[in-house]
């Protein structure tokens, strides 16, 4: 269920994807405001849904309106089809309307009481709305002990990770691996929880080894792009966003991360402690 992307697009972006693209892995032109993302665990939208053209972290802002749009028609005309209700929340998580995607997960979870992929995605749209107490309940809710899903394991481990409960939410990260060795959005997210302490040096390490993996994605190797230009490698930085984004934007957000790690309190800026930070779920 859990990332910490490099796509950085403004100062909220900035510290919301040094607070951990965790919780996934996890937000397209370097001028569009970018709000935070629950990509820990991410459905698909598939089945009789409405198709996408790309990912959905991928799109841009106009993109991402469009697929609001059409995903919303669709949820119109069938509430209670699953896929679709499932697409439709996250789409509405990756353009901020947390409050809404709750709402969408509220009735799937309705009509879908048993299901553990709808209980997951329950659960980070209870986190991307601050409901963390509720939504650790409700992942821990859909898990078995007898058939356990690395997702859930994950997706519980971003949300202690949320609510500064380190040390359990990386036992749960490893509890994931132990079900899925090297998935790398867990590696992604158990790295990215080192960087909401400050061991970037750590947190690195589980990055490349997440970005190594055949199945890694885009977010994993931004979140990689991130941490290395956190400790001010930032040609290294830029070398690595570019292979997922143009090189004007690649060249933007390493330039924007420079610059906010030349301000004042920058690292405290970056890592939340402002209090004004989240954590976003994949």
């Amino acid at each position: 269920m859990t990332v910490h992307p490099f796509l950085l697009r403004s100062h909220r972006r900035l510290r919301l994807s040094a607070c951990c693209a965790i919780l996934s892995l996890a937000l397209g032109s370097c001028a569009t405001e970018r709000h935070d993302r629950m990509t820990t665990g991410s459905i698909p939208a598939t089945g009789s849904g409405p198709s996408l053209s790309k990912p959905l972290d991928a799109m841009t802002g106009p993109e991402l309106a469009m697929a609001e749009r059409s995903m919303g028609s669709a949820y119109e005309r069938n509430p209670k089809e699953r896929a679709t209700g499932l697409a439709y929340a996250n789409v509405l998580r990756m353009n901020g309307k947390n409050a809404q995607a709750l709402a969408v997960m509220q009735q799937v979870v309705i009509a879908y009481p048993s299901d553990r992929a709808v209980f997951a995605a329950y659960g980070k749209a209870q986190a991307g709305a601050g409901q963390l107490e509720q939504a650790l309940a409700t992942i821990s809710r859909a898990q078995t002990p007898d058939r356990p899903d690395w997702r859930l394991y994950s997706a519980e481990g971003a949300v202690l990770d949320q609510l500064g409960r380190t040390d359990e939410a990386r036992r749960k990260y490893r509890m994931a691996l132990e079900v899925e060795p090297n998935e790398p959005s867990v590696l992604s997210n158990l790295g990215m929880s080192y960087v909401l302490s400050g061991d970037l040096r750590t947190a690195e390490t589980y990055l490349r080894t997440a970005s190594q993996q055949p199945m890694a994605d885009s977010r994993v190797r931004q979140n990689l792009a991130l941490v290395v230009g956190l400790q001010g490698r930032f040609a290294e930085a830029e070398e690595i966003a570019s292979r997922e984004l143009s090189p004007v934007q690649a060249e933007a957000n390493v330039t924007y991360l420079r610059d906010m790690l030349a301000q004042q309190n920058a690292w405290a800026k970056l890592a939340g402690k402002d209090g004004t930070s989240k954590q976003a779920i994949r």
